[in-house]
């Protein structure tokens, strides 16, 4: 990849705020099984009119997604941040992951932010997080040429 890196990435990298790894299937799949099992229990919390704790979970799906993505592409996050960075500019340059899955990762990390630390979230977000989330894992498993 390394003419490929961009001014974004290579900064990440400087700043260690990612690392190269090797590929892990065994490693990516656990992320993409723990993907899975958020949005679950994202689900059956939305069900019992638990929002906070739908919406967290929901944004958590969408984030094992997002690392799953990053391990096959040879790299490890050092924090939500660099993963969303990381991830457009790996999977959304390319045109693998479109601008508005982006932009659903984004605003999940901040609804995600105001359901755990300021105690702000609807049942309406708590709907659309977990829209946005199944659509993110359906998007990341064919990236990953999963079945």
């Amino acid at each position: 990849m390394g003419a490929e890196i961009s001014g974004e990435l290579q900064k990440l990298l400087e700043d260690r705020k990612i690392l190269k790894i090797r590929p892990d299937k065994k490693l990516i799949s656990k992320e993409f099984s723990g993907a899975e099992y958020d949005l679950a229990r994202a689900r059956k919390s939305a069900e019992i009119g638990d929002y906070k704790w739908a919406t967290v979970q929901a944004y958590y799906a969408m984030f094992h997604a997002a690392r799953a993505l990053l391990f096959s592409a040879g790299y490890r996050e050092k924090s939500h941040t660099a993963l969303r960075i990381a991830l457009k500019e790996l999977f959304g340059r390319s045109g693998k992951i479109s601008a508005q899955e982006l932009r659903n990762f984004e605003e999940a990390m901040e609804l995600r932010e105001d359901a755990d630390y300021r105690l702000d979230f609807t049942a309406s977000d708590s709907t659309g997080i977990l829209e946005d989330a199944a659509e993110f894992l359906v998007v990341a498993k064919s990236i990953l040429r999963m079945k």
